[in-house]
């Protein structure tokens, strides 16, 4: 199981910083003459996440890992790890994310003010933002974003939180939590550094040390999964 691990962590280390930069600046090329672009980024995305997580899924079939290890077990609220005053402020932070998504999703279906502000806000993300030309823009894009949405959601928390804490605290145990936190965050933040340092590595990163708190706290991530396929989804909203 080591060595399964290792590789699993080494790829992570260099396969989506690297590999997936580059990717997405040939992309970002291609989708200005190819109407089909975003829905072959969309595909490989996809693909791409699920390798990883179904090598991870493996391991806890064929292994001693099992999935409580990685998160996948009932919500338990556990305040030890990191003390009450981290974890219940992890909590409010990421339940007022929840309500903060919840009301612009539900305000776009039924305000038509909120569909205005949302609508607005994503035309100057088109103007600004490195990752415009990967947000969707036709329906059959805007129907395909929602899988890719759920499966970033459950892919990505069990490679970034659910698996790589456990083999983080698995291969350096003298290791502190926190200092595995901010290893596994900035993890998940070279993974997004196709989107740019601040946006993508920065904000990313400091995204991902709530998620950890949340899911040390929580000790699943059932809840992560959602909040992040949520995250995600808003950004198809808009005309």
């Amino acid at each position: 199981m080591d060595i399964v691990i290792w590789i699993l962590l080494l790829f992570l280390l260099f396969y989506e910083p690297i590999f997936g930069y580059f990717d997405f600046q040939r992309f970002k090329q291609k989708v200005k003459t190819d109407n089909k672009a975003r829905l072959n980024y969309y595909n490989n995305t996809i693909i791409g996440l699920w390798v990883p997580t179904i090598t991870i899924l493996l391991l806890t079939i064929f292994t001693e890992l099992t999935f409580e290890e990685i998160g996948i077990s009932i919500p338990n609220l556990n305040t030890e790890p990191l003390g009450k005053a981290v974890t219940y402020t992890g909590l409010g932070i990421g339940l007022f994310y929840l309500l903060f998504v919840l009301y612009f999703i539900i305000g776009f279906n039924f305000s038509d003010k909120i569909k205005k502000e949302l609508t607005k806000k994503k035309k100057e993300d088109w103007e600004k933002s490195v990752i415009a030309p990967l947000l969707p823009v036709t329906e059959s894009e805007k129907k395909r974003w929602n899988y890719v949405s759920l499966t970033a959601g459950l892919t990505e928390e069990v490679i970034y939180r659910g698996f790589t804490l456990f083999a983080l605290a698995y291969l350096f145990p003298n290791l502190s939590i926190w200092v595995i936190i901010v290893l596994t965050s900035l993890l998940f933040g070279l993974a997004h550094t196709y989107q740019g340092f601040l946006m993508g590595f920065v904000r990313t990163s400091v995204f991902a040390i709530l998620f950890c708190i949340l899911y040390i706290g929580l000790g699943s991530i059932l809840p992560l999964i959602l909040l992040h396929f949520l995250l995600d989804y808003i950004a198809k909203l808009g005309e």
